[in-house]
């Protein structure tokens, strides 16, 4: 996945963005949340971390797919793909990691998950890309 550098900018910048995962009925569920990327070869990936016991959680555990939008004025990016929640404490710890640098340290807590998203498909405002 190639990203120009303003849109690489854009993703290091300390915005929050949307996180669309779908309920057990097919509708959505849209909800605030923080999120880094990481470029992964042909590919990207989003990493957001959250308690095991969330509903975004279950719905990824359920529907396997996500989507994450972040917007500020003329600029937005949307990655969607293919979702999992991981649990274990090497991917934990590094998705914290990230999070602490764009955001702040999240505070502790022990039932910390990280939904991942592999990218399928990007789409972003011609000035970001």
């Amino acid at each position: 996945m190639q990203l120009s550098p303003a849109l690489r900018t854009f993703l290091t910048e300390r915005h929050l963005a949307t996180l669309v995962t779908l309920r057990a009925d097919g509708t959505p569920h849209a909800v605030p949340v923080g999120f880094t990327f990481r470029e992964d070869g042909s590919t990207g990936v989003v990493r957001v971390i959250t308690s095991g016991s969330s509903v975004k959680a279950a719905n990824v555990r359920n529907a396997g797919r996500a989507s994450v939008t972040q917007i500020d004025g003329p600029r937005w990016v949307t990655f969607e793909g293919a979702a999992r929640v991981l649990d274990d404490t090497v991917a934990v710890a590094d998705a914290v990691e990230a999070y602490a640098r764009r955001y702040r340290q999240p505070r502790e807590r022990d039932d910390r998950v990280v939904i991942e998203i592999e990218v399928q498909r990007m789409m972003c405002n011609s000035g970001s890309k």
